[in-house]
C-alpha cells in the first residue's frame, strides 16, 4: 500500500504491555507514556490503572497535551484478581462487573474514548452456552453504566480459549454470538481481535475477521509461541515479532492487515485504533522492542 498508513488507522501502542513494570498501575508510569508521547510514529495510545491519583492527574495532563488517542484496558485489573464476568458464582461475577465499572470511571476520567476487556473462563462445551448468556448480562450492565455517564465504546477483547487464558471469548463464532445479543440493546459495543489470539486455536485472518467484521471496533497486532513448550514466550505473552520459535513477523501481518481492509474496518471515513501488543523479555529493551515493532509495520503496510 502506497497510501499513508494513517489515513487507515490510528497507530497505537499498548502502554502497560510494551513497559510490563506499570501493569499493576504503578513504575515508571510517567516517565514511559512521555516516550510515547513524544514519539509522532504513534497517534494512540492504550492505559491502564493508575493508582497514585496525583500520578494519574500528571498522566491525564500529559496526554492531553499529546494530542493522542486513549483507549483504557482492563485486563490487566481483571487479571491479577482472578475475576470473571461469566462466573457461576453470582458475588464473584458481581464483583467482576464492579471491577470494570470502576475501570469505565477510570476511563472517563482520562478522557478515553474506549474500554477493552476480555471474558472470563471457558467452562468447557456442556456449560459454555450457560457462561455466555451470564456474560451477556454481565456486558449489558456494563454497557448501561457506560452510557449512562457518557459516550466511551465498550469493547470486548477475543482472547484464546486453550492454551494461556483460556477465555469463553473466544473464537469468531461464538464472539458474534455474544455482540448480536449485546448490540440489540447497546449500540456503544463492539469486538477486538488480535492478531495472535485467533492464530491460538487455528483460526485463520480470514476465519476470525470476517464473521464478525460488522462489530469489529478496534485490533491488536503482536506475536506469539505456540510449539515449544519450554520457550520463555510461551502462549499469549506477545513477544516482538520474528523472534525464534514465534509465529508473527511481516508476512503474517500484511496478511492480517489486508483482510482488515478488504472487510472495510481499515477505512479512510473513520480509521479505527490498531495497537502493537509487543512485551520485551526480561533482557530487552522496550525502545528497541517498540521500534522493532514500528519497522515490521511498516514493512508489512507496503505489502498490502
Amino acid at each position: 500500500m502506497q497510501e499513508s498508513i494513517y489515513g487507515y488507522m490510528k497507530v497505537g501502542v499498548v502502554h502497560f504491555m510494551a513497559y510490563p513494570a506499570t501493569m499493576r498501575g504503578e513504575g515508571s508510569i510517567l516517565k514511559t507514556l512521555r516516550e510515547i508521547a513524544e514519539d509522532d510514529f504513534f497517534t494512540a495510545v492504550e492505559i491502564c490503572h493508575i493508582k497514585d491519583e496525583k500520578i494519574r492527574k500528571k498522566a491525564k495532563k500529559l496526554l492531553k497535551a499529546s494530542h493522542l488517542t486513549i483507549a483504557y484496558g482492563t485486563q490487566p485489573r481483571l487479571l491479577a484478581k482472578k475475576l470473571d464476568l461469566n462466573s457461576f458464582d453470582k458475588e464473584k461475577r458481581e464483583e467482576a462487573i464492579g471491577e470494570v465499572k470502576a475501570g469505565v470511571d477510570e476511563a472517563y476520567e482520562m478522557e478515553a474514548q474506549g474500554l477493552v476487556f476480555l471474558s472470563g473462563k471457558d467452562p468447557g462445551e456442556e456449560k459454555r452456552e450457560e457462561a455466555r448468556t451470564l456474560l451477556v448480562s454481565s456486558i449489558n450492565r456494563i454497557c448501561d453504566y457506560a452510557e449512562s455517564k457518557g459516550k466511551l465504546g465498550i469493547v470486548l477483547e477475543m482472547f484464546d480459549r486453550e492454551i494461556d487464558k483460556e477465555c469463553l471469548i473466544g473464537p469468531a463464532e461464538d464472539a458474534k454470538k455474544v455482540a448480536e445479543e449485546i448490540r440489540k440493546d447497546c449500540d456503544n459495543f463492539g469486538l477486538m481481535v488480535d492478531l495472535s489470539h485467533p492464530l491460538l486455536f487455528n483460526e485463520t485472518p480470514t476465519q476470525a475477521i470476517r464473521p464478525i467484521k460488522d462489530y469489529l471496533v478496534h485490533a491488536h497486532i503482536g506475536n506469539y509461541v505456540s510449539r515449544d513448550k519450554k520457550h520463555i514466550a510461551y502462549g499469549d505473552q506477545h513477544p516482538r515479532f520474528g523472534i525464534e520459535g514465534g509465529e508473527n513477523d511481516v508476512e503474517e501481518l500484511g496478511e492480517f492487515l489486508r483482510v482488515l481492509l478488504n472487510v472495510g474496518f481499515l477505512n479512510t471515513k473513520n480509521p479505527p485504533m490498531v495497537s502493537f501488543e509487543v512485551k520485551p523479555l526480561p533482557d530487552e529493551s522496550s525502545g528497541v522492542v517498540i521500534a522493532s515493532a514500528k519497522r515490521v509495520l511498516r514493512e508489512a503496510w507496503g505489502k498490502v
